[in-house]
């Protein structure tokens, strides 16, 4: 038996990093055939790649956007939804530093991307965020006040979004969950020790160890599609 229990009055906070998506066929940056391989991360996912050739950008997030049309959502996205599910509202939220819509599609609901959508757009000027652009220009643009359209994502040197009600979420929590997540990149390997801080019970599914060992009460080493479901039927029926 694992030693973890989800109860129906827990307030579970999960985490998902690259590796779940990874799991689906999406490439991560961190592969080692990754996407670190074929582009220099400096043109392509910074505030000065964006300035200094804005068209170089879009292409190569539209070529992300492609890449979604051939995945879909393992095991790991869909049993996570499922315990969403079980849980009364308002008892689970899922937070995720992938920008795909897997989570979605599995039918997660509560749910805070704080690296942003691949399938959004935002205005530069008005900050206005849209789902549907231009997909032919090579820089679309604002539909309200026609200046640029940059892709809706945190690239590397901007603030995740939504950190203050992630944080919020942190302090209330009784089970907090990673998956598919190093650990290694903050402010999100934090979150881990802030669930800690207030109490709550911990676990990590992931392929490799994560550097917490000291916030993390359950490790589990090994792909989170093939786990999980059994995993998360074991502390939900407990």
């Amino acid at each position: 038996m694992s030693g973890l229990r989800i109860h129906p009055k827990d307030m579970m906070v999960v985490l998902t990093g690259a590796g779940v998506s990874a799991e689906s066929g999406i490439s991560t940056f961190r592969d080692a055939d990754g996407l670190w391989e074929r582009y220099d991360i400096e043109e392509v996912a910074t505030p000065a790649g964006w300035h200094k050739n804005p068209k170089l950008v879009w292409r190569f997030y539209n070529d992300r956007l492609k890449d979604l049309a051939s995945v879909n959502p393992n095991p790991a996205h869909e049993a996570l939804a499922e315990i969403e599910r079980r849980m009364p509202e308002g008892q689970f939220v899922l937070v995720t530093q992938n920008v795909d819509d897997l989570h979605e599609k599995a039918g997660s609901r509560n749910l805070i991307h704080m690296h942003g959508e691949l399938r959004k757009a935002r205005c530069e000027s008005c900050s206005q965020v849209v789902s549907e652009w231009d997909t032919d220009a090579e820089i679309p643009s604002c539909s309200s006040c026609g200046q640029r359209l940059r892709p809706h994502v945190v690239w590397f040197g901007e603030l995740p979004f939504q950190l203050q009600r992630i944080f919020m979420c942190l302090e209330q929590c009784t089970v907090f969950l990673g998956v598919g997540t190093s650990g290694f990149v903050n402010p999100a390997a934090s979150f881990v020790a802030s669930a800690k801080s207030v109490g709550a019970r911990t676990a990590f599914v992931n392929l490799e160890h994560v550097p917490q060992t000291g916030f993390i009460d359950h490790f589990y080493q090994g792909k989170a599609g093939e786990l999980l479901p059994g995993l998360l039927r074991e502390w939900l029926d407990a």
